[in-house]
């Protein structure tokens, strides 16, 4: 097992959104190893910070990184999407400030046997609570052909997905697909090798895919932040950082819902919806890193940050 190293992206414009403070009520829903959430108390030791992750390893590293502050940090397990039960367990009913950072972290990639990355040979997992659930081989093994293209086309957004579906299911008949490596070799194989992006490797986007739906990411995504913001006190932010335009397109719908007013045709004399915007949006157009910080994290090129605050 990998040492549980991660770099937080874009830490100067969370903390400059959240505008941190002494007294107050902070969750990060994606704790991972911590990196956000130390960055909220060194600007408000004094504040409460609430941490959710679903991989046990991530809470072990944050509990470890935080224990400085003793009571002040309340680390739960779970999906955030399940948010506001997780946080009445400890009687937490209100935010003044949120972070979701998304996606799969350094640590988890890194870690072989966690089956995320096509470039280690590992069992074929990609599970991020590895207590339960179903792993990427099972849904490579068990789906229909038509199931296992949409995946792959509607998550992964991939071109080749009836190709690639095609190829796996006949060669599951000849053996269970059991590991990364040979997954690898299916996706090259389906893929016309003249059609390869020199860009990104041939596996990227399936694996992407089925990460996705072994972790039901996308639904998780828009339960979890409908719930952060209806849980948000007036004048709390929200920031959330995403790594995919799966990803980033929920996050603005969603946000652009709540800061919706009145929907009632511009032809009716008066508002008869009584619809009030919920938030206003701080960022019209997402928030991306310097070059400065991608020169030493690469991961942090494709991130995206939205904010909102409460009215």
């Amino acid at each position: 097992m990998t040492a549980f190293q991660h770099l937080s992206v874009l830490p100067d414009e969370v903390i400059a959104f959240l505008q941190p403070a002494d007294g107050k009520s902070y969750l990060d829903g994606t704790l991972g190893g911590g990196g956000h959430a130390a960055l909220i108390l060194e600007k408000a030791p004094r504040a409460l910070l609430v941490g959710i992750d679903r991989d046990r390893s991530a809470l072990a590293a944050a509990g470890e990184r935080l224990a400085t502050y003793g009571e002040q940090v309340r680390l739960l397990h779970g999906d955030f999407a399940d948010l506001t039960g997780l946080l009445n367990s400890i009687g937490v009913t209100a935010l003044d400030g949120f972070i979701l950072d998304l996606g799969v972290s350094s640590h988890q990639l890194d870690t072989r046997e966690r089956g995320f990355s096509f470039q280690q040979d590992a069992p074929l997992d990609m599970r991020m609570d590895t207590s339960g659930g179903e792993t990427a081989a099972d849904l490579v093994n068990d789906l229909p052909e038509p199931e296992l293209e949409r995946i792959i086309a509607e998550y992964g957004e991939e071109r080749w997905a009836k190709r690639i579906a095609a190829f796996i299911v006949r060669e599951r008949a000849e053996a269970p697909i059991s590991t990364t490596f040979r997954l690898v070799d299916i996706i090259k194989g389906a893929v016309p090798k003249a059609k390869w992006d020199e860009r990104i490797h041939p596996a990227t986007r399936t694996f992407q895919a089925l990460r996705i739906a072994v972790n039901s990411e996308l639904e998780s995504l828009e339960r979890g932040m409908r719930a952060a913001l209806d849980l948000l006190k007036p004048g709390g932010r929200g920031v959330i950082i995403s790594f995919h335009s799966l990803e980033d397109r929920i996050v603005k719908h969603v946000f652009r819902e709540f800061a919706e007013g009145c929907t009632c045709p511009r032809q009716l004399p008066i508002c008869v919806c009584g619809r009030q915007p919920r938030v206003k949006v701080l960022t019209g157009r997402p928030v991306t890193a310097t070059e400065e910080e991608t020169g030493h994290n690469p991961r942090a090129r494709s991130a995206k940050l939205r904010a909102v605050e409460k009215l």
